[in-house]
């Protein structure tokens, strides 16, 4: 993966809402890179960015109450921000696809689930409609749909919630794209087929060969999944590393803290979850200092005062901290 080429950079990103309350600083300068083939996963609580920082990538924000108000996102040489929402709709579906939370809010539930399938390829790839159903429903079989050509003349609420995520994603690999970004797309199902769609979307992108980010708030299920994690926090990113350094060797209070909330299998009976004490910030307030700091067991002064960069503090490992977690001192 060393090797592969970078075809997205996102630099400085910064996205806001104005409401009546006042303007919500969702996403705060956020910089990050994806190699062709790579799997990224961005992790946070709820409320920290992920999903708005992909939905910017992707020109979804709706405008008003939302706005881009800064940064590029360079896609294969252009910069995404830049193009007409025409040319934004030739990218979308075709180049960089998005799978969604809830499956049942995505598809429309008063048509088929054919119909919704075909319509991508017919909007991106001059297919007959015969060769679109064709292809529609050797989608289906290639995300493990029993019966699908059958299938495809049933509507959503015909299928279970795993089922409709299969949906979901046979919709998003129709034309091939470079790029799937995954929306916390097991959110509403139950465990195991929690990890049928989490097995299922790893070995199609091994067979297609497209590169990922996988947007979650679980590092449970990181570690099998991605090659890269970055963690976001306040609309910032507050670590990035590659996956195994960030569970091996972890440098950001606030990670440190999402992991030891993580129920283990080692964990002794005497040893009980360590929860994140307070609350995440109130992004109607314009951020000052670490916006983590008033939540930290590791905080000083300087904390408060002024917002840590994001920076290189070791090989392939960026962190926006004032604190050494392992000795407790001042960087």
């Amino acid at each position: 993966m060393t090797n592969a080429r970078k075809f997205l950079e996102v630099k400085d990103l910064k996205t806001q809402f104005n409401t009546p309350e006042g303007t919500v600083y969702a996403v705060n300068g956020v910089s990050f890179d994806l190699k062709e083939g790579e799997t990224l996963a961005v992790v946070g609580e709820s409320g920290c960015g992920k999903s708005v920082t992909m939905m910017s990538i992707m020109r979804l924000i709706q405008i008003p109450p939302g706005k881009i108000v800064g940064g590029e996102v360079v896609f294969r040489d252009t910069d995404l921000l830049q193009l007409s929402e025409e040319a934004m709709e030739q990218i979308r579906g075709r180049e960089i696809a998005m799978i969604f939370q809830d499956p049942m809010t995505s598809l429309n539930p008063v048509l088929t689930v054919g119909k919704q399938i075909t319509e991508t390829l017919r909007t991106h790839t001059p297919m007959t409609q015969e060769q679109c159903r064709a292809r529609a429903g050797a989608l289906l079989e290639l995300v493990g749909i029993p019966d699908p050509i059958k299938r495809l003349d049933d509507y959503p609420h015909q299928f279970s919630g795993g089922m409709r995520q299969r949906v979901m994603i046979a919709m998003s690999l129709a034309c091939t794209p470079s790029l799937l970004i995954a929306d916390e797309p097991t959110t509403a199902l139950d465990v195991t087929i929690q990890a049928q769609i989490i097995e299922l979307v790893k070995e199609l992108k091994k067979n297609v060969g497209m590169a990922m980010i996988w947007i979650t708030h679980d590092l449970g299920i990181v570690a099998g999944l991605a090659d890269r994690v970055i963690v976001m926090y306040a609309g910032y990113v507050v670590e990035e590393a590659i996956v195994d350094d960030l569970y091996e060797n972890t440098l950001h209070p606030y990670t440190l803290a999402l992991l030891q909330a993580l129920p283990r299998a080692d964990r002794r009976r005497d040893q009980s979850l360590k929860s994140i004490k307070g609350s995440p910030p109130n992004l109607l307030v314009e951020p000052r200092g670490c916006p983590f700091a008033p939540r930290c067991e590791f905080v000083r002064e300087k904390c408060i005062a002024e917002n840590p960069a994001l920076v290189n503090v070791e090989t392939n490992h960026k962190v926006a901290c004032w604190v050494d977690v392992k000795t407790g001192a001042l960087r």
